[in-house]
This record gives C-alpha cells, sequence and structure tokens, in this order.
C-alpha cells in the first residue's frame, strides 16, 4: 500500500485529467495522476485533429495526448499506468484502490471519460466472471496454458493480447475491422493470431466458457471456435463510473451530477470531463473542465474563499 498522502489524486489520463494534473502539479500540490491505459481514451482513438489551440500542424490524438502527459510530468506530477478498481470518499483523507495499489489524498479529480458500455454480446453478462473479462492484467494468470480470444482492435485490445502471450496456449484478436492500425510489437510477436473483418456474436459455455461464435462483417458467414476466455475490448459512450460502485450521486443516464466549479456531491471530490456528460464533446472542452477542477482542488486544500487563478 502507498502510505504517501497526496494533495490530489487524478483518476483518468486523458485531456481533462491531464490538464488537471498540469494545474494542481504547478501550484506545488502533491499530484498523482491514475490512468488505466494511455491508449484507452477517446483521444488517443482519434487519427487526426487539427483543430486545438496552438496546434502548428495536424497531428493524431496520440501525438497530442504525449504533450498533454510530458506537461503533467514536467511540471512535477506523477503519473502511473494502473486501473481503480474501488474508492472510498467520504471524509477528510479519501482512497483510491488499484489492482496493485491503494493511494491516499486529500481531494479526488475524476476524469475516466465515457466510452464505457453495456454488455451487448449474446453471452457476454451471463459468462462474466466465469470466462468473460475485460482485464488482461487482473485475470490472465488464471488461463495459463489455455485459449483465449480478444475482442477489440485498439491499441488497448493489442496490448492486452500482448499480456495473454505471456500466459496463454494460444490468443486470438477478434478484430472487427479489415486493417489494424498499430506498430504494437505482441502483433509481430507471432503469438497472437489474427482474425480481421469478423465480429462475436456469441458467447458459449456451460458452467464457464467454452467457445463463441464469429461472423465475417461482409459475407455474414457465421463460424464456432473453442476458447476457454473472453476478453472484451469494446467501447460505447457511456460515462465510466462502475468503480464508484455508487458513492457520488448519478444521473439518470450515470453521469457524475456536479455544479460549474466541478465540484460534485462529496466534499473534496471533483470531476472532469465526458464522464459528467457534457453536450459538447471535444478536446478544449474536457481541458478546461480539468483547469477547473484542479483550481477547485486548491481552493479547497487551502481552505480559500476564491480560487486562486493565476499561478504564473
Amino acid at each position: 500500500m502507498a502510505e504517501e498522502l497526496y494533495d490530489v489524486i487524478i483518476i483518468g489520463g486523458g485531456p481533462a485529467g491531464l490538464t488537471a494534473a498540469q494545474y494542481a502539479s504547478r501550484a506545488n500540490l502533491k499530484t498523482i495522476v491514475l490512468d488505466k491505459s494511455p491508449t484507452a481514451g477517446a483521444l488517443a482513438f482519434t487519427k487526426r485533429i487539427e483543430n486545438y489551440p496552438g496546434l502548428t500542424r495536424p497531428m493524431t490524438g496520440k501525438e497530442l495526448l504525449d504533450i498533454f502527459r510530458k506537461q503533467a510530468i514536467d511540471f512535477g506530477a506523477e503519473y502511473r499506468e494502473e486501473q481503480v478498481v474501488g474508492v472510498q470518499l467520504e471524509g477528510e483523507v479519501k482512497e483510491v484502490h488499484t489492482i496493485q495499489n491503494s493511494y491516499k489524498g486529500k481531494t479526488v479529480i475524476i476524469a475516466t471519460g465515457a466510452m464505457g458500455r453495456k454488455p451487448t454480446i449474446k453471452g457476454e453478462k451471463e459468462f462474466l466472471g466465469r470466462g468473460v473479462s475485460y482485464c488482461a492484467i487482473c485475470d490472465a494468470a488464471f488461463y495459463k496454458g489455455m485459449t483465449v480470444a480478444v475482442i477489440g482492435d485498439s491499441e488497448e485490445a493489442i496490448k492486452e493480447a500482448g499480456v495473454l502471450t505471456r500466459f496463454a496456449g494460444k490468443v486470438y484478436l477478434i478484430a472487427p475491422s479489415k486493417e489494424i492500425r498499430s506498430d504494437h510489437p505482441a502483433l509481430s510477436s507471432g503469438k497472437i493470431e489474427v482474425i480481421k473483418g469478423h465480429r462475436v456474436t456469441e458467447i458459449k459455455g456451460e458452467d464457464v466458457v467454452k467457445g463463441i461464435t464469429i461472423q465475417e462483417r461482409e459475407s455474414g458467414e457465421t463460424r464456432d471456435m473453442e476458447v476457454d476466455g473472453v476478453f472484451v475490448y469494446l467501447h460505447g459512450s457511456r460515462p465510466i463510473v462502475d468503480f464508484l460502485n455508487f458513492a457520488l450521486d448519478l444521473s439518470d443516464d450515470e453521469c457524475i451530477i456536479a455544479d460549474k466549479m466541478m465540484e460534485t456531491s462529496i466534499p473534496g471530490v471533483f470531476t472532469a470531463g465526458d464522464v459528467t456528460c457534457v453536450e459538447v464533446r471535444q478536446v478544449v472542452v474536457a481541458a478546461a473542465y480539468g483547469c477547473i477542477a484542479a483550481l477547485s482542488a486548491e481552493k479547497y486544500i487551502h481552505h480559500r474563499k476564491r480560487r486562486r487563478y493565476d499561478w504564473g
């Protein structure tokens, strides 16, 4: 367990979370960013961005995100690639639990975005925890020598498939698209069999997963495959709030409810970005809310009556 007491714990490493980290660390607040994956968010998926203020050339979302991250770290923020699985937000000291560690902080900023989804594949919900997983780092060791399928074609899916190759005997990557735009070394390792242009229509089994049915998107032809586990890395547009376990007030759409200064229903807990279900989902908007959340956290920590707007 990490025994340090942070001023600000930021959950999420997208533009909102990393902007908050820049402002908080620049104000000499001890700040840490806990990010599930630097390639998992909406900005990381963007192939081309050219309308963010200050850009002198078009770039990929990943390139822009790398700049955000470097700025935050250069200002003194810690950055750790860890998945948050639970929180305790009541009281003066908040606790955030990841798979690897627990962290304590005076304030928490939640900036996890809105790429969550409900189970959509037949059998996905029924076999969750019995062969269906959303976390290779958590569950890969259970599949030593077995056959597993990873569903998705994002950088995150490929990275997690690479984790599984250390344990599983066979790893299939079921990619919905016909082309995978990634140079991740896992793809050239020879340990992953990529099946492009297919989707999984059903996950089958009895007590545990025994197989899947896949369908070629173009022809509609289906076939069955025997697998022992299925790791799903598909994305939707739902706020990512499952780790909160309803610790905060949420709207009917499961958005975190906050006021205009990003304050939530619990003192010392703030939010920013798409997880609040903002009407306009743009990088510049997420960054602005990250700034506001950090200003509010600084005000809370130092018991100020007003926010300190210029830390130059």
